[in-house]
């Protein structure tokens, strides 16, 4: 009698692609420290070894992990508001390293960039020129931008709070050790600003990168 076997389904070709998106998902899930290539071959189903036919060692493997969260970023198309641009595009870069944290500091560290890391600086730097920019105000405006965009997210990255409540707990606890009248300014912004229904850091955003725009704008001419 011949035994009948169930077919086992089609094992998915590993590809760099494939080692990378997994190595951004352990990194989002555990942060940096905790990837390694015996954990990441684990997650993609292979011995740690077979990893080196895709990626050639950990700095390689950083340089393309880095590399897919540029690729995240909405970036200008030729035409746009070169205003509208950077502001859609500042947005979009901070959202990308909320959703991928350990990217912060990484970002701009890489000696051997990717290409859509390449594509990102080079499309930024376009629109910029296309809109007017001359040359050093268009370096002016990357470093001011970036510095803004990087340091807001590190800021909130390390903001011991995430929602509106735990900002309000955490507000409360503080002030309970005042004294009256101790410490006044920041008894105010707490009570009326941060601790009112629906607060989150993360609008501060927004406001000040609309002042660095009007910055840029004004500068521009």
């Amino acid at each position: 009698m011949t035994r009948r076997t169930t077919p086992q389904p089609a094992r998915e070709t590993l590809t760099r692609q494939r080692v990378l998106r997994a190595a951004v998902e352990l990194a989002d899930t555990g942060g940096l420290e905790t990837l390694s290539m015996r954990k990441l071959g684990e997650a993609v189903g292979v011995e740690a070894m077979s990893l080196y036919n895709h990626v050639a060692n950990k700095e390689d493997l950083l340089d393309g992990m880095v590399d897919l969260v540029f690729g995240e970023v909405e970036l200008p198309t030729p035409g746009d508001d070169w205003r509208q641009a950077m502001r859609k595009r500042a947005i979009s870069m901070r959202h990308a390293l909320s959703r991928h944290r350990w990217a912060i500091g990484l970002m701009e560290s890489r000696s051997t960039p990717g290409p859509a890391t390449l594509r990102h600086h080079d499309v930024v730097l376009g629109c910029l020129r296309q809109g007017g920019f001359s040359l050093t105000l268009t370096a002016h405006a990357v470093s001011v931008l970036d510095s803004y965009i990087y340091g807001f997210a590190l800021q909130e990255k390390t903001l011991p709070f995430d929602t509106p409540d735990e900002t309000a707990e955490l507000a409360e606890s503080i002030m309970s050790g005042f004294g009256d009248g101790e410490y006044p300014y920041l008894t105010e912004i707490a009570t009326a600003h941060v601790m009112r229904p629906g607060y989150a850091y993360g609008d501060e955003f927004e406001f000040g990168l609309d002042l660095i725009l009007d910055g840029l704008q004004q500068a521009a001419g």
